[in-house]
């Protein structure tokens, strides 16, 4: 796939078709994501659409597996994946690897084109921003070995987490779900 920017959300609902849903709840979010396309058909992608938006993260992964990096989000005072608006980018693992390169000042980084896991949540209302929704599709992205992480203007701080540290965290139960699968996929038994 391609990895460069693209407008059509053509694009975006074929990468959720693709999606290996992992069991029942996760078909439901993507069908859910895939309504909201439809019903907002030139401006899903766009933070214009004040209802919600598309939004692609990722979970990065040191070059050994074992560590993720996360950001403690300075508006949202929380550790979450890198991740952010898709800002007209219906190319939804492009805007991951973008976001992620911005907000962990790695450019080495590989993604994972399929998506891994897909969330709705709600965003609250901020200054002149009603609250809204975060339709998020994440990718799991790879940094190369000896990659240094910058902390960026958005982020209060960055840190790598061991994999069996992130059930620890006192994050959402989305968050909790993907680190359960991170932790599956690199400790299959």
């Amino acid at each position: 796939m391609h990895l460069g920017p693209d407008a059509d959300l053509a694009l975006a609902r074929r990468i959720l078709h693709s999606y290996a849903a992992p069991d029942a709840a996760q078909d439901e979010v993507r069908a859910q994501i895939l309504a909201f396309i439809e019903s907002h058909p030139t401006n899903a992608h766009q933070r214009s659409c004040l209802e919600g938006h598309l939004t692609a993260s990722a979970p990065l992964l040191d070059h050994t597996g074992q560590r993720v990096l996360l950001t403690l989000h300075k508006k949202l005072g929380r550790w979450l994946q890198l991740g952010g608006h898709c800002d007209g980018d219906a190319n939804l693992p492009h805007v991951a690897l973008r976001e992620a390169q911005e907000e962990s000042g790695i450019q080495e980084i590989h993604i994972e084109v399929e998506p891994f896991d897909l969330d709705i949540h709600t965003i609250p209302a901020r200054r002149d921003v009603p609250e809204h929704l975060h339709l998020d599709v994440r990718f799991v992205a790879h940094a190369a070995e000896g990659c240094e992480a910058i902390l960026s203007d958005e982020s209060l701080d960055l840190r790598w987490f061991h994999l069996d540290e992130l059930t620890k965290l006192d994050v959402d139960e989305s968050l909790q779900r993907m680190f359960r699968r991170l932790h599956a996929r690199q400790h299959p038994h």
